[in-house]
């Protein structure tokens, strides 16, 4: 089918506005090729890589697997992304997603040798993000894994919101796995979708199997919030793991008790080695929309495919 043309498709130069997200020690670049190949943006996350030269290693791994562009997501506050970022800038990588901080300088330093996506959550955010510079952000609802705004504000309401406070390309994320979502995010004023659960159940992802089908098996009412108490909370799969840390946090243990639980060596023991009960993955409500593991290229097909489908149906709803 032909593409879906919106701001975020020509600025980015991809045929679909379906935005793949920065999910940590899962986004490699596998995944990152295979998504910008279907015509939607990949991005190799930076967290959980060793360094500088193991980014740069992904980078050209995707440029052999695809010529289509694709992005780099640095997750700011929690590591020193100074080397990486200027790897990134070597290698000339199109785009530049910034997570969990003050963006500010380091689209100063980028300076428009990349697109900028800026990942926020509601209108005050992104005015921030505008100001700064960055050419579009993505703003993340209630109904979204891993971490989301400290409201309680769901999508739906969220991204009109967004959309009338600022005048630059608005991507949506929270709760969006499918081409009816698509839709529905386009309907509210958005130029596209951020989806990263939805990712996670991809034959492409570096994800362990397990936890993969714990994504396919599990309901919306299987996601929980944990590190409220640390002022960052983030939605992930209910596990034994999972609902001590929010037991201790119920109890007002001392953020100095709980940051070592959340640690993403903890994270890994889940994403890396299967061991779903003795650690905490990141997850959306959108699992509840998730029936089974597909290719990453598939998910952008289909979605494009439905995207289109529910549009012929909403056109003839509206028809004389």
């Amino acid at each position: 089918m032909d593409g879906i043309r919106t701001r975020v498709t020509e600025q980015l130069g991809i045929r679909y506005p379906i935005v793949q997200g920065g999910l940590a020690r899962v986004a490699k670049a596998e995944l990152c090729a295979a998504v910008s190949a279907a015509g939607g943006l990949g991005q190799i996350a930076t967290a959980g890589l060793a360094g500088a030269e193991e980014l740069r290693a992904e980078i050209r791994k995707v440029r052999a697997a695809t010529d289509k562009p694709f992005g780099v997501n640095f997750p700011l506050g929690r590591m020193d992304i100074t080397a990486m970022l200027e790897v990134t800038l070597e290698e000339k990588v199109p785009v530049i997603a910034l997570t969990a901080g003050n963006p500010a300088p380091w689209i100063k330093r980028i300076n428009g040798a990349a697109k900028t996506l800026v990942l926020i959550a509601g209108p005050e955010l992104a005015k921030k993000a505008e100001a700064a510079g960055a050419d579009m952000v993505a703003t993340v609802g209630f109904e979204g894994g891993g971490h989301i705004g400290r409201s309680d504000e769901t999508s739906l309401v969220m991204i009109p919101r967004v959309v009338r406070a600022v005048s630059i390309p608005v991507l949506a994320s929270g709760g969006f796995a499918n081409g009816e979502g698509l839709l529905a995010a386009l309907s509210l004023g958005a130029e596209g979708v951020e989806m990263g659960t939805r990712f996670v159940a991809t034959a492409e992802a570096h994800a362990h199997p397990n936890y993969k089908q714990a994504l396919v098996e599990a309901g919306p009412g299987r996601t929980m919030i944990i590190k409220r108490t640390l002022g960052m909370p983030g939605r992930v799969l209910d596990s034994a793991y999972a609902k001590n840390v929010l037991a201790r946090e119920t109890a007002g243990a001392p953020s100095e008790e709980i940051v070592p639980l959340i640690a993403g060596t903890v994270n890994a023991i889940g994403t890396d080695e299967g061991r779903m009960e003795e650690s905490f993955v990141w997850a959306g409500q959108c699992v509840g929309l998730i029936d089974e593991v597909l290719p990453a290229g598939e998910v952008v097909a289909r979605m494009a495919a439905e995207a289109k489908a529910g549009m012929k149906r909403l056109s003839n709803a509206f028809a004389d």
